[in-house]
Formats: structure tokens, sequence, C-alpha cells
């Protein structure tokens, strides 16, 4: 990918002077998720060009286009609320998949399989953007359901010795390899059905057996 700046700590850190344009922050994203879903390479002139900022502002707000990229990725995404300390575990599997009672989305709203798929696409053809993606944005979007879990295990209803990262991984990968391995679309009745008894399967091997 190429670098903007030397200092990729700069992403993180606030510059002296006036503050950030937000609404140039949310152009250069715009136009980089557009070029994204045309199918095209992702360039400095590119962006620069259908953003309608100048190099300069560019420069001053992503220190890589790895880091713009993944930023534009995750349009559409949340992290998701913390669960209630009583929440319903079982459901919870489910409704995280979006396979809960308001229905089967591969993601959340606004993130279409089409975008996913372009995700991956992009994502496998550069390790420095997938490491990327990850620290920012998908790694954070775990921590819900993660603690969930914990809560689960200092209740007793899973089991004590659970490794939840590896639980998470589990549940995530259901999906995952219906739409990566497959080639199946999660609208498709019959996949909702593999992936709830995968779940099931999974959800087994979770529970405590005092």
């Amino acid at each position: 990918m190429t670098v903007l700046t030397a200092d990729a700590g700069a992403a993180v850190r606030r510059r002296p002077g006036r503050p950030r344009d937000e609404d140039l922050d949310g152009q250069i994203v715009a136009a980089t998720l557009e070029i994204i879903d045309a199918g095209e390479e992702v360039t400095v002139s590119r962006v620069v060009a259908r953003s309608g900022v100048s190099r300069a502002a560019l420069y001053r707000r992503w220190p890589s286009l790895t880091l713009l990229i993944a930023a534009a990725l995750d349009v559409g995404r949340e992290v998701p609320p913390e669960y209630p300390a009583d929440a319903d575990l079982h459901e919870i599997l489910f409704a995280g998949l979006g396979l809960g009672a308001d229905g089967v989305a591969p993601s959340a709203p606004g993130y279409s399989e089409e975008r996913f798929r372009q995700r991956i696409r992009l994502v496998m053809a550069d390790r420095a953007l997938q490491r990327a993606y990850w620290e920012s944005h998908v790694s954070r979007r775990r921590v819900p359901l993660q603690n969930a879990l914990r809560v689960g295990i200092a209740r007793g209803e899973l089991r004590s010795d659970l490794d939840v990262e590896a639980c998470f991984d589990a549940i995530a990968g259901v999906a995952y390899y219906q739409l990566v391995v497959r080639g199946d679309r999660v609208s498709d009745p019959a996949v909702v059905e593999r992936m709830r008894a995968a779940i099931e399967v999974i959800w087994r091997g979770m529970v405590s057996s005092s």
C-alpha cells in the first residue's frame, strides 16, 4: 500500500492548530468506499479526484492508504452495545449472526453481502490491511459478546475453562464458511438452518455440565 507519511502513529495523535474538519473526513472516506465498491484500485489520485479534497488535506488526515481503506471498509458497521447481565446467552449467539428474532442479516443494515465480499477480497490480498482492519475495527466488535460469555462463566452457566476468544472464532467462523468457502448466501433458508445447527453444536460444548 502507498504510504502517505512516514509516521503511522500520527493517525491517533491530535495535530496542533485547527481542529479536523469532520465533513472532509466523511468526504474522503465516502470517496474511498465508492472506489472500492466500483472494484477499482484505491490510489491517492483517485481519492483526491473523487472526493474533491486536496492532497494536503488527505495527507493531514490519513498517514497511509491502508488505514483509510480500513476505515472505508467499516462504514455501516457499529460496535454492538454491551449485553445486559441477565441476557439469554443461547439467544445472543444466534443474534450475533443475525439469526435472532429480528431477521437474517449477514451483518449490519447498510452493510451488504457484496461489500462483505469486497472486504474479504481486499484483506486477503494485503496482510497489512488485514491487520489494520482487525486492530482498528473488527477486534472492538467482539468485546460485548466476549464480555457476555465471561458473565456466563462467572454465574456458572458456561464451563469454567471456556476460552471465550476461541468460542467467538468458532461462532463467527460459521457465517464466514458459508459466505467465503461455500459461496452461499445467508438469506437462503437452508443456509440459515445449517448455521443454526452449527451454533447449537457449539453451544452444547460451551455449557457447564454441573
